[in-house]
């Protein structure tokens, strides 16, 4: 009851629910800023050694920490933190990751012919350029032209 007499009604409180961790935050973590991003179970469960391990492959001085850590999977995943946070130096790195390369022509095989990727890879060296503009032609819709 409020000073009034009227009912007060009661607010239910929502739990707070952090956010992720992203694999990102901890490469930096491990990279620069040294900061314990695992203080809790929750925060350990969000560490996922393979993603961490493959992002410092990419950096000439952090390939061999990572290598050692792909070589102890059995380690708890805070023991794997720990040991990366302090054995690279802090040092701002700007890695390239690798990713895999686009081949228009695959998409156009693999729509004239309904192949999968694996089918049209195969296939790919067979067809010359002539016969793949052809199909080209054959399968525009119409509007833009996205190949």
């Amino acid at each position: 009851m409020s000073l009034f007499g009227t009912p007060v009604e009661k607010i239910e409180e929502v739990p707070y629910k952090a956010p992720a961790i992203s694999p990102f935050d901890f490469i930096n973590a491990i990279h620069h800023s040294k900061e314990n991003l695992i203080v809790d179970d929750w925060s350990e469960k969000q560490y996922n050694p393979y993603i961490i391990n493959k992002g410092l492959s990419y950096g000439h001085d952090t390939v061999i920490p990572a290598n050692e850590m792909n070589s102890r999977p059995h380690l708890d995943k805070i023991l794997q933190f720990h040991f990366l946070i302090n054995i690279v130096r802090p040092k701002k790195r700007f890695n390239k990751w690798i990713k895999a390369e686009k081949i228009n022509d695959l998409e156009v095989i693999k729509e004239y012919y309904g192949y999968s990727t694996e089918k049209a890879k195969q296939v790919l060296p067979l067809l010359d350029d002539k016969i793949i503009d052809d199909m080209k032609r054959k399968i525009t819709k119409g509007g833009r032209n996205e190949y």
